[in-house]
């Protein structure tokens, strides 16, 4: 500035040319001309450096395409860069996902999320065996809460492992058994078809305490063919994609809960059409899950099929409506969930016997005992492990 502002006074003295002041300062005579012309324009400020960055920039984000981000996230307040950007794609002038997140940031639109230091990443995941679609359902309840006017509401939910497809979204008041689940998966079978198999959590009225684990629901299932995943007691990032699904409901839906049952049935039903048709999903290359979802080629029988046979070998026997068998004339509890089917006992040793229920091995029935040890309950990795 120093240098600037004495070729200028050097000048206005008369005494030198601008060829002499150029070689004096050392500097060319176009820059010694530059800084005389902008001190007679702008005085003292037109010696100051200036922003050598162009004023135009070819690929700077044009109003109308910042509009469309906006009313994007005006459309979707839940949405985040990647998925607005998802839709843009398609647009000759798509901005990247950085410039959509900028955008976002710059109105105060987006929430920086602070990120938890975990340990070493898995190389498979829970569901990495799930390679197409309905091999593995995945159901749960989400955790329950009270709407507006005060009634409970226990969502059930029932989605599809592989394309996150979300099959079912019930809205139930306080009723969480098997008389009131059974009806929704039957309508779900009947709408979608059935599974291969059926991913849950140990909870009622998936599971039991009682022998195998096995509750009324459990037993149905596997009447109908399809083989039960078990996740780990208390370890529910074994249905990660499930859990996941209920954190983005819980945010659509549920804050803050609407006046009554009803509207909060309203509302799953829109999130669960947004969810499936329109939602991006990053894990599926932001594409909704319903471009990776058909249903099932397996239809629900509307007659359980006929009980499997066990061999010749084996003994059999029926559960009596207490849950216990007959053996040698004496009760031996099995469990109650299994009042009306028959077990088949295969011969393991002397006076040892193992106990199945269709494919299932429930415990070892030692006689001179007369009781029934169990099996461990067979989880959705028992094999890997």
């Amino acid at each position: 500035m120093n240098e600037r502002t004495g070729l200028v006074e050097a000048y206005l003295e008369g005494d030198n040319s601008v060829s002499e002041l150029a070689r004096q300062y050392e500097v060319s005579r176009k820059t010694a001309h530059k800084w005389i012309n902008r001190f007679k324009k702008e005085g003292t400020a037109g010696l100051e450096e200036r922003s050598r960055a162009p004023h135009d920039h070819p690929n700077a984000l044009s109003q109308d395409m910042e509009l469309r981000i906006l009313e994007w996230k005006a459309k979707k307040p839940l949405w985040g860069a990647p998925k607005i950007h998802s839709k843009l794609w398609e647009l000759p002038d798509c901005p990247s996902e950085s410039t959509v997140s900028n955008v976002l940031a710059r109105w105060g639109l987006s929430r920086k999320v602070r990120r938890r230091r975990t340990g070493a990443v898995p190389t498979q995941g829970p569901l990495a065996h799930c390679e197409q679609a309905n091999q593995v359902w995945c159901a749960d309840f989400k955790g329950h809460f009270r709407t507006a006017d005060g009634r409970r509401c226990d969502p059930l939910t029932i989605s599809d492992g592989y394309s996150r497809f979300l099959l079912r979204c019930q809205a139930l008041g306080g009723f969480s058994g098997y008389v009131a689940v059974r009806p929704l998966f039957i309508a779900t079978f009947r709408e979608y078809g059935m599974p291969q198999a059926l991913r849950t959590d140990n909870g009622p009225p998936f599971a039991s305490v009682g022998l195998g684990g096995l509750s009324a629901l459990s037993v149905w299932l596997i009447r109908l063919g399809i083989r039960l995943e078990r996740i780990w007691p208390g370890r529910p990032e074994q249905n990660g994609r499930h859990e996941r699904m209920h954190r983005t409901l819980k945010e659509a839906t549920a804050k803050p809960p609407r006046a009554s049952l009803r509207a909060q049935q309203r509302a799953f039903d829109a999130f669960q059409m947004e969810y499936n048709y329109e939602r991006p999903h990053e894990a599926l290359g932001q594409k909704p899950p319903a471009e990776f979802y058909e249903p099932s080629i397996r239809e629900y029988p509307e007659r359980l099929p006929q009980p499997r046979g066990y061999p010749k070998e084996w003994e059999k026997r029926m559960v009596r409506k207490a849950g216990a068998m007959k053996w040698n004339g004496r009760d031996i509890q099995i469990n109650l969930a299994l009042a009306g089917q028959q077990i088949g006992l295969q011969p393991v040793g002397d006076g040892l016997w193992a106990v199945h229920f269709e494919s299932l091995q429930l415990g070892i029935f030692d006689e001179r005992e007369r009781c029934v040890r169990r099996t461990p309950t067979l989880t959705w990795n028992e094999k890997e492990l």
